[in-house]
């Protein structure tokens, strides 16, 4: 029928309308032509890396792969190999839509200006790393961030708006305009005007395979355990892989540790908080014992082990800060969400391979049944971490939290070091009552000292909320700076 006017056209003509309006085949035949049309009008996508297939209704892809998407649906798309021309569903953060900006190594979608900096300060990238990431503040703008060495000798990222003209191209500098971004990047990679020559793309960190489609109370034959990272107080961790293909951290607890319907009850809700700054619950085995809890894998463990680490006490301090802004940006998710933590310490922070933080263990201590960890003077409470309403009282609330979370700033700021040195359990539950509070440590600032204090007024209403911290910690070094480089 040519095109969908024409087939209309002939379907409205009153005498074949009226026969074809009564048959199965008018039916069949809009159908199919319904079909087809919606098929060849789905959007192409190119693979940003490969895939290997690990069921078989995946469909695997090469790194530079099209495909047509023929259903979208939550983080698994369906979609068709214009290669193969085979079908199958697809890890939608693995794909970008052809011929666009998001299918560049330089292009960050969705990043912001601190992420942008935390990327490019990564090991992995050096002076002359770039990436061009979408602007926060102008809708429709962007902004080039390059990695740069100060005067002092230490690694900053420099930021340059990028400025769109009518016709579709742009500039940073006014002197020289470009056809599109593409072409200025090209041309900052061979000569200077910026701080420096663009030397290679921001590495990009591969994204993480969804979780597969339903699977949420998971077989223990599925795991395949293969090191083990450590043992607490209620289990072990495990690095393991989930039906021999993802890598997965595995939490198994010791027996009697909590009820199987405690934990399902914290644990449906615990897998609906999904922050980046946040420890990603994948499944749970609960038929037979040990409970597993399976997360996503950390590969610098806690927080608490690498600040001890020979990497980790090499730490500056513009880092040690970051680390708590990103703490603080994930409790302020936790505190968005109206829960709480009720355990916040280094040990239930982990740290990925880039030195991002993410926050684990959330509310597991609402369900725990050891009474050498619910009793105050029992030997596994966390008393001093706790706020003195939670201690005298019970009462866990996201300001008890606040308090946790300034004895982090403090675990943090001394490289891992116990609090309240050489002071035991119930000194401390009679001194942090009488108004004591530790004293600043020399290697801390005097205004991240006053953010500690703050989390330690007394009254829980008087202590600040995780979103002003956040943006207090954000702005740390450069509340006083200007936020763009002036145009070369």
């Amino acid at each position: 029928f040519g095109c969908p006017k024409t087939f209309f056209h002939f379907c409205r003509c009153s005498d074949v309308s009226r026969f074809f309006s009564k048959t199965y085949f008018f039916r069949q035949l809009t159908f199919l032509y319904l079909f087809s049309s919606t098929e060849q009008g789905g959007k192409i996508v190119v693979g940003l890396y490969v895939y290997e297939a690990t069921h078989p209704d995946d469909l695997g892809f090469k790194k530079g792969e099209k495909m047509r998407i023929l259903e979208e649906h939550g983080e698994w798309w369906k979609a068709k190999s214009l290669t193969t021309n085979r079908e199958g569903f697809i890890p939608s953060n693995y794909v970008a839509q052809a011929d666009t900006m998001e299918t560049e190594e330089w292009f960050f979608k969705d990043i912001t200006r601190k992420d942008a900096e935390r990327q490019l300060l990564a090991p992995a990238n050096k002076p002359g790393s770039y990436l061009v990431r979408e602007s926060e503040t102008t809708k429709g703008s962007y902004s080039l961030s390059i990695r740069d060495v100060d005067a002092q000798g230490t690694d900053a990222v420099k930021h340059y708006k990028i400025r769109m003209l009518d016709d579709g191209g742009c500039y940073i500098s006014p002197k020289i305009s470009f056809p599109d971004i593409g072409s200025m990047i090209k041309h900052y990679h061979k000569t200077d005007g910026l701080c420096r020559k663009l030397d290679r793309a921001c590495v990009k960190p591969k994204a993480q395979k969804p979780w597969d489609k339903d699977a949420w109370e998971i077989s223990k034959e599925s795991i395949r355990m293969v090191k083990k990272l450590g043992a607490g107080q209620f289990g072990e961790v495990w690095m393991a892989f989930y039906n021999n293909t993802t890598k997965v951290a595995v939490k198994t607890l010791k027996p009697g540790t909590m009820t199987v319907e405690a934990f399902m009850d914290e644990a449906n809700v615990m897998k609906t908080l999904q922050h980046d700054r946040l420890v990603r619950l994948y499944a749970v085995v609960t038929k037979t014992e040990p409970i597993y809890i399976i997360t996503e894998f950390m590969a610098n463990g806690s927080l608490l082990d690498f600040l001890k680490s020979e990497t980790g006490c090499k730490l500056q301090l513009p880092k040690l800060i970051d680390f708590s802004a990103q703490i603080a940006e994930g409790m302020a998710y936790i505190e968005k969400k109206n829960y709480i933590h009720r355990d916040l310490r280094a040990a239930n922070v982990l740290v990925s391979e880039s030195l991002l933080c993410k926050i684990a263990d959330f509310g597991l201590a609402r369900v725990i049944e050891d009474n050498e960890y619910t009793a105050r003077e029992g030997a596994k409470f966390p008393i001093k971490w706790t706020a003195p309403e939670a201690f005298n009282y019970g009462s866990f609330t996201i300001k008890s939290d606040m308090w946790s979370f300034g004895i982090l700033l403090y675990e943090i700021i001394t490289y891992g070091k116990i609090p309240y040195p050489g002071m035991t359990k119930s000194e401390v539950m009679t001194s942090v009552q009488r108004g004591y509070r530790m004293p600043r440590p020399d290697s801390c600032p005097p205004e991240l000292y006053e953010i500690m204090l703050s989390c330690w007024k007394d009254k829980p209403e008087n202590r600040p909320t995780f979103d002003y911290v956040q943006s207090v910690l954000d702005d740390f070094y450069t509340a006083t700076e200007g936020q763009y480089q002036q145009q070369p």
